[in-house]
Order: structure tokens, then sequence, then C-alpha cells
């Protein structure tokens, strides 16, 4: 991630391959640590609700709504700004936490560690038509019944083991 220290530009910056970046020459000191996340699984009558990523990383393929939780927000603040934002919905704060994985994400060539923290909620009457796609980032959605999915198709490791404990937890 860096070639050089930011702080003084020195090359004796070292990784311990863990989170920890390290000058010895200026004392610079950067922990790249692990950032949180969280996903939604909205149950409908018509199946899961599932995003079609718009762009990388895993562009194409199936996803769950949420993102990243920005500097100041909580778990659940975030997952509904990424609701209103990708779908233009606002998932209400009836929530319930059923599961926690670590991921990795790629981006601009740097792995970023994750924590995702996975809700689900309940919206049996929601339909494609209740939702306004955020252009760019959202590439569309497919409502999928269970013995219709194909988990190859989800975007990230951390997604489909929580669909699976979804879906495991539901029977």
């Amino acid at each position: 991630m860096f070639t050089y220290c930011p702080s003084c530009a020195g090359k004796n910056i070292s990784f311990n391959e863990k989170n920890r970046f390290f000058c010895p020459d200026c004392g610079f000191l950067y922990y790249h640590n692990t950032a949180a996340a969280s996903g939604l699984v909205i149950a409908t009558r018509n199946g899961l609700l599932f995003l079609i990523r718009g762009s990388e990383p895993a562009c194409g393929k199936l996803d769950l709504p949420g993102g990243f939780v920005d500097p100041g927000e909580g778990l659940i603040e975030g997952l509904r700004r990424e609701c209103r934002e990708e779908l233009g919905w606002d998932c209400g704060e009836n929530l319930a936490l059923f599961a926690s994985f670590p991921n990795v994400y790629p981006y601009k060539g740097i792995n970023y560690n994750t924590c995702d923290m996975f809700f689900s909620v309940d919206a049996p009457e929601l339909t494609e038509q209740d939702l306004t796609l955020q252009t760019g980032e959202i590439g569309g959605c497919r409502f999928i019944r269970e013995d219709k999915l194909c988990l190859d198709d989800l975007a990230f490791s951390s997604t489909v083991r929580a669909v699976k404990a979804f879906l495991t937890r539901k029977h």
C-alpha cells in the first residue's frame, strides 16, 4: 500500500503482514484496521432481493443491499443510509442481526479487510416498482426464490456465508 513513508518519504517503511505499517526513520505508525460493513437480506413474497453490482469489484455479480459504515455512523444507521442510496427505499428500524463474517474487499489495488454484519427484514409486499436504483453503482435487481438461487452468482464470500446462514435459520 505504501512504497514510501507518507510522513518523511523514506523508503524504509515496513508492513507486518497483518495491519501495521511502520517507518523506523521518523516513527510513522499506521494501522490498516478492519472496516465495518453491513448487508441486508430482504425477504419478499417474490423471493430474496439481490442487487446486480454495477461497478468493480465483482461488477455484474449479485450482492445484498448495504455497504461500508461511514465515520460517525452505527451499523443500522449506515445500513439504512445505504438502502436509501442504493434502493431509494427505507428499510426501517425493525432489523434483525443474524450473522457476521470477515471479508476482503479489493478496491483499486488495496485489499480492505472488513467485518461484515448481516441483518434481515421481512418486506413481503416490496416489488421492483417500489425501488429507485442508484445509477452507476447498481446495475439492476433480482428477486430470487431459494430454490432458484445459485450461490456462485454472489459477489463476496461473506455474502455467500450470510445467505446460507439466513436460509438455514429459516428452516
